[in-house]
Order: structure tokens, then sequence, then C-alpha cells
């Protein structure tokens, strides 16, 4: 899963809608079919399984009669849908001599509970799956069976841990690719070989060593097989990979219609609105920082500003739009202000958010802005804020104050977005657009004036201008006796 970092947050669908969502899975679904058909007569093994003369019955029960499964599939669904059942506690053994099951508890909570009891649930039925698909598949276990009929965990070079920590993974992965900034969208999907390439191609690699390729190819075959085991409880959609493409990789010739250049022949993976909420449940209980959009909506500006200082662009967006719909307007741009005073590490960023949140206040805000036109902090954001909503006497910045301002912006865009494309071309311009720039700009009494100036250095194209950067900065630094 993901590291400890706090993820761009999500945004989740009402309980109520996840909740019919997952009534709607057809595990569950068919899990809730089965505990409301089974009886005092329904048989099952030791471990609590149905026995192989009831899968039939059961089969049909769910609807696969022989009409309507040719491929004999039923039994096996009934099979997966009953172990559901039994894990979410829909039925329970009435008697283990006999072998006899009566309707649980949770079947009542299943019909007639709360959304949260549905979706707890739903989240047990969720785990039962993923540590299912996480099993090696029957026929890989039947080879492993030895002379005194025991299993053989050996022989299939298969670690339980290793290859349930990988799943989760790659479920981490897809969650952050679904959330973040660059991610896809809600509908959009994600092709299977970018999802087990994010597993095991190291970072920085550019070119992808052979065994790294056969490494990703058999990801992608076995993600393939647990996806299509997953995607009947609802975490994700799932188009499996193309069957052409498996019977290229054993030696056979592909048909003419087949496109190899389409990359949804390779598998395309999305999260579910109800998948969001699985995930984002699953690393929160690990102890992974997973957001919500809203969780800062009743805090305080401080905490919204420190908060979305490490979100997207567009989460902290939205986030910010929720704290300033439950408060009013001046009072919210007075609390903002006050909260993005600081000469820390990250007052820049702060500054930078503080600033994005004003941007969507009306003109009531203006008394709050006039406030701190004299703070050497805020007041160069204070007049930008002023001028783009055409106030009336202004005073004009100092030069002091509007190099300040710079610096300062430049530090939070430089904690925001690293050594970005948009960073180097704000660089570019306030180099080109400011004659002795440079000759200014190391006096300014910010503490992240060396810092900008190194960036610049490292980030402008011109040697001459990037070196001109440079020794700014070093003046920056033994000004500052550092």
């Amino acid at each position: 899963m993901p590291d400890s970092s706090p993820l761009p947050p999500v945004r989740l669908r009402p309980a109520a809608e996840l909740a019919r969502d997952a009534l709607a899975t057809p595990l569950l679904s068919r899990a809730a079919r089965l505990a409301r058909w089974a009886d005092g007569t329904t048989r099952v093994g030791a471990g609590g399984e149905l026995i192989d003369e009831q899968l039939p019955a059961a089969a049909e029960e769910l609807g696969f009669s022989a009409a309507a499964d040719p491929d004999g599939d039923g039994p096996v669904h009934a099979a997966e849908a009953w172990r559901i059942a039994l894990d979410c506690g829909l039925v329970e053994i009435a008697d283990e001599e006999e072998g006899t099951v009566t309707a649980g508890d949770a079947l009542a909570s299943l019909a007639s509970g709360s959304p949260d009891d549905v979706l707890h649930l739903w989240l047990t039925a969720l785990e039962a799956t993923l540590a299912d698909a996480s099993v090696p598949a029957l026929e890989d276990l039947a080879g492993s069976v030895g002379e005194d009929g025991t299993l053989d965990l050996g022989s299939l070079d298969w670690d339980p841990e290793s290859e349930a920590d990988f799943l989760d993974g790659v479920l981490g992965n897809l969650y952050l690719m679904t959330v973040g900034e660059e991610g896809p969208a809600e509908e959009s999907a994600v092709p299977l070989p970018v999802l087990a390439a994010s597993m095991l191609v190291p970072e920085g690699m550019e070119q992808p060593s052979d065994e790294i390729l056969e490494e990703v190819s058999e990801a992608m075959v076995r993600l393939d097989e647990q996806f299509q085991l997953i995607e009947p409880i609802g975490l994700v959609e799932f188009q499996p990979v193309d069957e052409a493409l498996l019977a290229e990789d054993d030696g056979e010739e592909l048909p003419a219609q087949v496109d190899e250049s389409d990359i949804s022949r390779y598998g395309m993976v999305r999260l579910t609105p109800l998948g969001l909420y699985g995930m984002r449940t699953r690393l929160a209980e690990a102890g992974i920082a997973a957001p919500l959009v809203g969780d800062l909506a009743d805090k305080g500006a401080d905490a919204l500003l420190t908060g979305t200082s490490g979100y997207p662009q567009a989460a902290a967006q939205s986030e910010i739009e929720q704290w300033l719909g439950r408060r009013e307007t001046l009072g919210a741009a007075r609390e903002l202000l006050a909260a993005a005073r600081g000469g820390d590490e990250g007052a820049p960023l702060r500054r930078l958010r503080c600033q994005q949140a004003l941007s969507l206040v009306d003109d009531s805000a203006e008394p709050a802005l006039r406030e701190v036109l004299g703070d050497p902090e805020l007041g160069g954001l204070a007049r930008v804020w002023l001028a783009e909503h055409g106030a009336a006497d202004v005073p004009p910045p100092s030069e002091s104050m509007i190099f300040w301002l710079t610096v300062d912006t430049l530090a939070a865009q430089l904690d925001a977005e690293g050594n970005s494309p948009e960073l180097r071309s704000l660089v570019e311009g306030l180099a080109q657009q400011h004659s002795g720039f440079f000759d200014t700009v190391w006096r300014v009494d910010h503490p992240d004036t060396a810092k900008v100036l190194e960036a610049m250095g490292r980030l402008h194209p011109d040697k001459r201008v990037a070196k001109e950067a440079r020794k700014a900065a070093f003046k920056a630094r033994s000004q500052k006796g550092i």
C-alpha cells in the first residue's frame, strides 16, 4: 500500500447510495439469496461448506439452471456465494454433528439495517474475497497434492503473506492513481500493464530491463485472474486481458483483426464508487492517512491551510470551498489571513492556500484585506486581491514588498510542485522581465531567499542566467551567515 504520507482527499458518495450499490453486488446479493434459501434440510461439511449434493440446487436458486448455464459454472458461483454468506454471518452452523445451518443474525441487518450496517457486512465480504483472490488457482493446488494426500505448499513457490501484500499494494496504487491530481477521472480505467509496472519497475528506471518486463508480464496474468475474482464483490470494474494475447504467449498466431497497439487489450481496471469507499476504509484501518473531502470543514483556518498544503490544487480547492461554505465571508477572511502569518518552513505554502481561498470570496471580505495592508507578510497579497476586485485607494506596494512577495510565491510553488514545468516558466519570466533582478533579490529578508535562488539556478535553461542566480544565492546565504 502507499506509504504513510497523506493522500489526496477523496469525495465519497452518500452512505445510503453506497449501501444500495453493496446490496446489488453479485457476490453479496447471491450470498443473501442463499441464506434465505437455506433451511433445516440444508447440509454442510465440516468447514461449513455446502456438500456437493446441495450445490446443484443452490446454483438453481441463483438462476444457474442447465439452460442458463451452458458452461456449468453455477455450482462454482454457488460455492463462492455460500462462503461469503458464512463469512458474513448470514448463515450459521446450527448443529455441527448433523451438519445443518440456520439463518444468521446478520441476515436481518442486511435486510433492515442502516446503511452503515450494510457497508460493514460488505467490507467483511470484501476481505473474504480478497483473501480468496490471493490463493493459487485450483489447478495449481491440485498439482501440489502429495502421495499422502496433503498439500505441499513448498512446491507451489507461493508465499501467502507476500501474495496478499502484493495485491494490497496493487489496490493501494490503483487508489492513488484514482484520487491523485494526475490520476484518471472517476469514470476512467487504468491499463493493467501500468498497474503492474507501478509495483515492479524501480523508480527512476527509464528503460525497464528484460527481467523486469518479464516480471510485469507474469504479474499481469496473475492480476487478470485476481481481478476477475474480485469484480463480483463490486470493488472494481474490470475488462480482462484479450484472450488472443494469451494465445499469442502460447505461440499461436494472432488473428488478423487484432490491433496490437490497443492498450485496452491488455486489461483495464477502475475502482467503482463503492470501491473507493472500500479502499479508503482499508487504508485508514492500516494507519495510512486517507482523508475525505470535508474533513477540515469544521476545523480552524490554521488546520485548513496546513492540512491542504500537501494536497493537489483541485483537491485543495474542493476542501476550501466546503470550509468557506460554512462561514460568514468577512470573519472567514480574517481567520484565513491570521493563519497565513509566520516565518516557519510551511508558511509560504499556507499563504498560497490562503490566496487560493480568498480568490473564492466576494467583496464583503474587503475590510479584512485592508486591515493587513501594512503587514510585511500579507500586505502584498492583500494589494493583489484588492486590485483584482477593483477596490479604490489601494496604496502601491514598495519595491521591497514586491520582491518579498515574489520570493514567498516562488517558495510556495517550489514546496507545492517541486521542479515543475510551470515553475520553470515562472522563473524564466521573472528573470526576463526584471533587469537586475538578481542584484536586488538576494537582499530580500525572507527565510527562503537562498533556497529560491538556488532553485532558479537549477531551473533556468540559460547558463548565464542560472549562474547569476547561483551567485545571488551565495550572497543571500553569506548575508545570513549560513
